[in-house]
């Protein structure tokens, strides 16, 4: 039997996408307010008539800057979720891993990773890999972290009626365990799909030849506060798309978690 959305839930949604849409129009709207009172310069503080018409005479530029930013948060994204995944299946599998990694992998929370972008980009260079290599760094701990809690954290009962069928313990952890913590992957990766581009541009601002980060810093440098401001709600735009993409990828993976159970 298929399931279709309740006209309660589908209720529910179109509210939330009103109650984001009128938020966004009051705070542009407090925005421009401020900029009308203040008499605020423009080059501090640019009016978000100032940044629209900043953002169309750039397009060309911001297109082209965001396809690169989007190259890197989707592959390190990508990337950063398989190698989440992966270690949290092997320290499942072994104990003596968990003994030893997972100090390590706290440990590794502890060093800023802005600390890590000049190193990066000394080894990696200016290009693409430092700054993957970046929004990888910045999303591997929450997909491993909550990927590991879930699959330690299966039920007795599967565990009990895999162990009655004599079930090996690589079909336990495979058929039992994984499908059973896939919702707790995916709560990793909705947080990794907010994370990820945070990484991309902390990787552009230590150096970089192109994408929104080097654009902002562009920008500023040659004092045009409003193209700076059109790459940042161009960036804030891209993420949000990207959050809602991966959260509906996400819910159809919980979705034929939840049947195969």
């Amino acid at each position: 039997m298929l399931n279709t959305p309740s006209p309660q839930s589908v209720q529910r949604e179109s509210f939330r996408v009103r109650d984001v849409v009128l938020t966004t129009l009051v705070l542009l709207l407090l925005w421009q307010i401020i900029v009308w009172v203040t008499g605020v310069p423009r080059y501090i503080l640019p009016g978000p008539a100032a940044v629209a018409s900043a953002w169309v005479s750039n397009v060309g530029l911001i297109g082209e800057n965001t396809w690169v930013t989007a190259i890197e948060v989707i592959a390190g994204l990508i990337i950063g979720t398989g190698f989440g995944a992966a270690t949290a299946l092997l320290l499942m599998m072994s104990s003596t891993l968990r003994r030893f990694l997972m100090p390590v992998l706290v440990l590794s929370q502890t060093i800023p990773v802005f600390a890590l972008a000049p190193l990066l980009t000394l080894w990696l260079g200016y290009g693409l890999s430092s700054k993957i290599v970046m929004t990888i760094l910045i999303i591997y701990f929450p997909v491993t972290s909550t990927f590991l809690d879930g699959l330690r954290g299966t039920p007795s009962g599967f565990l009990d009626l895999a162990q009655t069928m004599r079930s090996y313990r690589l079909q336990t952890l495979l058929r039992v365990r994984v499908p059973a913590a896939l919702p707790s992957l995916t709560s990793g990766i909705r947080l990794a799909s907010v994370y990820a581009p945070i990484g991309a541009i902390i990787g552009e601002w230590v150096g970089a030849s192109k994408g929104l980060g080097y654009l902002m810093l562009l920008a500023n440098g040659r004092v045009k506060t409003d193209l700076m401001f059109a790459a940042l709600i161009t960036l804030c735009v891209f993420t949000l798309v990207l959050r809602i993409v991966v959260g509906l990828l996400c819910r159809k993976i919980d979705t034929w978690a939840g049947k195969g159970l």
